[in-house]
């Protein structure tokens, strides 16, 4: 074991003391900040720019159903043709116009509205705009039949649903929508770690390999133990990255706020618009969230974080040391790459597409048990309710996975590593396998 502290140690230094290693780290975090920085100032920059929309409304019916508001203004015009309204808007540089034609039938009126714009218009604007003239239209339309639009409106009831277990924990829309946040980004975090740091060590050991240092080192340590060293070594690595990242994110982040004024909550889309409009507002959501993960078995999450991390990350970590074993250059793996990733990038489709839908369905259950792809699927599962048991099983199934597969890949790399010369096939790495 001394030996493989001594490869653990000189791989982890070997690897934080890279010039490239420490610029990256602090250079990934500071462009992310950047980019997510400039998203957010640019969408407060058009949130703070003001449109005016000029309305024609030949039929006068809609002439109070809209309402200017902070960075939208609406302008009525009247007794004026469409041709002078199109020049005039487009002289003035408004941003639109409204065309809403003189009909006498409200079906008719429907088909034959306009609105003209330089430039396509934003789908809010649009959807705004039509559902304040449907609201008109509808009520015109009730009071045409002899009913009270007013009634029907007092009279209609909104259903709310409450979200609860048999065991008498409430939940929400909004808590479904949290624990698919924290289980999407539990996988794609592993996901991507696994790319990036296996590819690392895989560089790691073919440049050992091309250089020959590998034949000196090799001659007094064992290969299983050079190789759980290399695997061991760059996860510190990865590790000690992702950390500083985090730390990093949060101070160029404060920083970004504090010092430029750049306010994230710039950055909305139409689906959060959405939910604070359910929640009652901003402040209502930012309840609702705080209640809805304090009501998640937060220790359990990060317990099961850990324990899927790690086993995901070194049962891949080893196919790719030997990978990087069994050939002489980087352009060589590509053949071997395709084994690894498919297993990845199903876990990931199954996660997203089937997890969702149905995270305790017998498909999201068996890839949840599958080692290959059960880092993933189960941490997408975990959030939404599993039984212990079945968390349990699936790590003591991967744990056990990776022990089998190091102990392959060790036979892989004892012989991959001293070749030279020659392109390693199948058929060959299983003559390996034998020896």
């Amino acid at each position: 074991m001394n030996h493989l502290s001594l490869i653990l140690k000189r791989e982890y230094l070997n690897k934080v003391r890279k010039k490239s290693f420490i610029i990256m780290t602090f250079l990934s975090p500071l462009i992310m900040v950047g980019l997510f920085g400039l998203v957010a100032y640019l969408s407060q920059v058009n949130s703070e720019n003001e449109r005016v929309i000029s309305i024609l409304d030949e039929s006068g019916l809609f002439s109070s159903e809209f309402e200017s508001g902070d960075n939208i203004t609406y302008k009525m015009l009247s007794n004026t043709s469409l041709a002078e309204a199109k020049e005039t808007v487009r002289s003035s540089e408004d941003y639109g116009l409204l065309y809403i034609p003189a009909t006498s039938k409200l079906d008719e009126l429907s088909k034959s509205i306009v609105f003209y714009s330089e430039d396509s218009p934003s789908l809010t604007l649009i959807d705004d705009i039509e559902d304040a003239i449907s609201d008109k239209a509808n009520s015109l339309r009730l009071a045409e039949a002899g009913i009270d639009a007013q009634k029907i409106r007092d009279l209609r009831v909104r259903v709310d649903a409450k979200i609860e277990t048999f065991q008498g924990q409430e939940t929400s829309k909004l808590g479904s929508g949290i624990k698919l946040i924290f289980g999407g980004a539990a996988g794609y975090i592993l996901f991507m770690f696994i790319i990036i740091y296996g590819n690392m060590i895989m560089r790691s050991v073919i440049e050992e390999k091309t250089s020959r240092i590998i034949e000196v080192i090799i001659s007094s340590v064992k290969p299983i133990k050079l190789l759980l060293g290399k695997i061991f070594g760059t996860t510190l690595a990865g590790i000690t990255q992702f950390m500083a990242w985090v730390i990093l994110l949060f101070v160029f982040g404060a920083i970004l706020t504090s010092v430029f004024g750049i306010d994230p909550s710039a950055v909305q889309t139409p689906q959060q618009q959405a939910l604070e409009a359910s929640a009652g507002g901003a402040d209502g959501m930012v309840q609702e969230i705080i209640y809805e993960i304090a009501n998640m078995p937060l220790l359990n999450l990060v317990i099961m974080f850990i324990l899927f991390f790690m086993g995901g990350y070194l049962l891949y970590a080893s196919l790719y040391a030997a990978i990087g074993a069994a050939v002489d250059s980087e352009t060589d793996t590509q053949q071997f790459m395709m084994p690894i990733l498919m297993p990845l990038i199903l876990a990931v489709y199954v996660g997203f597409f089937t997890v969702i839908d149905n995270p305790h369905g017998t498909v999201s259950q068996v890839f949840s048990f599958i080692p290959f792809t059960s880092p993933v699927v189960m941490l997408m599962r975990i959030p939404f309710g599993v039984p212990m048991w079945q968390q349990v099983l699936s790590v003591v199934i991967l744990f056990a996975t990776f022990i089998g597969i190091v102990w392959f890949a060790a036979k892989i790399y004892r012989v991959g590593i001293l070749m030279y010369g020659k392109k390693a096939s199948y058929k060959e790495i299983a003559k390996w396998l034998k020896y």
